[in-house]
Formats: structure tokens, C-alpha cells, sequence
């Protein structure tokens, strides 16, 4: 089995490999991980816009728990391929449930970061965008050129960035009443993905254009 994971160096960590090896002896599946993925996105999601509709002390609160759900979304994102593969639970429809998550939990968070700020449609554009970096990523692969995993703001730095967004907002709400810094970080996390999604799609231009043809003549 081709391992076309995206690379982390958090695979190779002791409490990962322990975590995963648990999580093989007990019931639970890759595609069901995967699953759990969506539930956390969407419970980040309802948070944020929770967030936009309660006093300080909740809205701080809430701005915390929506950054706790985006990393558990990346938990589950990790220890999905680590039970597949390191845990030999591979299932034959895991390559759908490894991805159509991921495009869910993209959109779902950003959106409710949008709505938190008071700028859905730059949620959404960001969702839109984050999504058009996995079917850049996806067609290279689908070409034979392998899977392009590469920034500025991968999956992991949009949720760095939201989670560091999220966490700072709640500290400026207790201290302050504002959560200007979460909208910084939607910008910067938007702007980032488009330029993700501009740099992929050069990179897979220009290796098409250099990959040999067939001069066969057939």
C-alpha cells in the first residue's frame, strides 16, 4: 500500500504512536475517526457563531471550545491514517472517507469563523478556497505527479491560525470586550489558502509542461 499521507512530523512522536496503538485494539475504525472529524468541525462551527450572540464570559468560553474542536478535527485527521495503516485496519472505501471529511470540517470551521466576526461571506470564501487547495493537490495525483501537500497554509496552518485566532480573541473579549484578532486571522488564513491555491497550481503547470510525452505516434 502507497502511503500518499500528508507528512507530519507528529506521526513519529511517542504519545502518537502510543495513542494509535490504543485506539487499534478498540472498536474503532479509521473511517469512523475520520467521521468524528465532521462532529468536531461542526461542533467548532456552532461555537464560533454562538460566539456572536452571548455576553463576554460566554463568548470567551466559546471561543476556546470552537479552538479545542479545530484541534481535535486535526486529531482525528492524524490517528484516521495512523489506525489504517501503522494499525493495518485499512477498510476498501477509506480513501473516500480519508478525504469528503476533511472537505466538510474545512468549510464548516471557516464559515463559523466568519460568522464569529461578522463576515460569513469571507468564511465561506475561505471554505471555497480551502477546498480548491485538495483538488489542485487531488488532480496532481490523479496525473501520477503525487500529492502536493506544500503551503503557505496548508490544512494545518489554517488551523494553527484559527486556533491561535480563536484562543487570542477570547483573551481580548475578557479583556477588552473585542475579538478583533480572530478577524486578522480569517484574513490572513484566506489570503494564505488563495495563495496556496495559486502556488499549487503553478507547480502542477509547470510539471505537466515538463513531463515527457508520448511520441509514440499511437
Amino acid at each position: 500500500m502507497t502511503d500518499t499521507r500528508r507528512p507530519l512530523n507528529s506521526r513519529d512522536t511517542g504519545w502518537a504512536r502510543r495513542t494509535a496503538r490504543w485506539l487499534s485494539r478498540t472498536s474503532l475504525t479509521p473511517n469512523r475517526i475520520s467521521q468524528g472529524s465532521v462532529l468536531f468541525a461542526a461542533l467548532a462551527c456552532l461555537a464560533f457563531w454562538a460566539s456572536a450572540h452571548t455576553g463576554t464570559t460566554a463568548k470567551s468560553v466559546l471561543l476556546l471550545l470552537a479552538a479545542l474542536c479545530c484541534q481535535l478535527r486535526l486529531l482525528c485527521n492524524l490517528f484516521d491514517g495512523m489506525v489504517a495503516v501503522e494499525g493495518g485496519k485499512s477498510e476498501p472505501d477509506g480513501p473516500f472517507w480519508n478525504e469528503a471529511p476533511d472537505r466538510a470540517a474545512d468549510l464548516l470551521i471557516l464559515t463559523g469563523a466568519g460568522l464569529a466576526t461578522g463576515h460569513p461571506a469571507l468564511g465561506l470564501l475561505g471554505g471555497a478556497l480551502a477546498i480548491a487547495t485538495a483538488y489542485v493537490r487531488e488532480l496532481g495525483r490523479a496525473e501520477g505527479l503525487g500529492s502536493d501537500f506544500s503551503g503557505p497554509f496548508a490544512k494545518p496552518q489554517r488551523m494553527a491560525a484559527l486556533t491561535g485566532g480563536a484562543v487570542l480573541a477570547a483573551i481580548e473579549t475578557a479583556l477588552w470586550g473585542t475579538a478583533w484578532v480572530l478577524l486578522l486571522a480569517l484574513i490572513v488564513t484566506v489570503l494564505g489558502t488563495a495563495w496556496t491555491v495559486v502556488s499549487r497550481s503553478a507547480r502542477l503547470i509547470r510539471a505537466l509542461n515538463d513531463r515527457p510525452r508520448d511520441t509514440s505516434g499511437t
